[in-house]
């Protein structure tokens, strides 16, 4: 199946598969009770983490402005994604937390991966997905430490 390729295919692929990927997570997510669900939500609340961000660290958590990362946090708190609390370590600061809803859609978009992966592996068998994810880590690992967590400011 080898053929010639140009090089600006490459990054187009690799595009398109996240694209489709992210695609078939949401419209999944919608359909399990989380339709406002956007990509931008899931980068946040990952870059939360577990113990909660101020909006300023979210900000460089996701390599976006202070104000860019406000309107994240205003659009999950909206959503119910997040809380605010009082920050222990500043009471002038308040911490973004992940509500129960916030750490449902985490735990939802966990599983709805796992079962991409798996229609892929039946798709392409087992192997050669196995193969194309050692191979990606290699390309990555080419690359130096990946550098995923402000990719949402990166892609601006």
């Amino acid at each position: 199946m080898a053929r010639d390729r140009y090089g600006f295919e490459l990054p187009l692929l690799l595009a398109g598969a996240f694209r489709a990927l992210i695609d078939d997570l949401h419209a999944e997510l919608a359909r399990q009770g989380h339709p406002e669900a956007r990509p931008i939500h899931g980068f946040a609340l990952q870059a939360l983490g577990p113990d909660g961000a101020t909006i300023s660290e979210l900000g460089r958590r996701l390599g976006v402005s202070k104000q860019a990362a406000a309107k994240t946090a205003a659009s999950l708190e909206q959503l119910g994604y997040v809380e605010r609390r009082e920050d222990p370590a500043d009471r002038r600061a308040q911490l973004l937390v992940r509500s129960a809803s916030g750490r449902d859609m985490l735990a939802r978009s966990a599983e709805i991966f796992e079962r991409i992966r798996q229609e892929l592996a039946v798709r392409i068998g087992e192997t050669r997905l196995g193969a194309l994810e050692d191979d990606l880590e290699t390309v990555v690992a080419g690359y130096g430490p990946p550098r995923l967590g402000d990719l949402p400011g990166w892609l601006r």
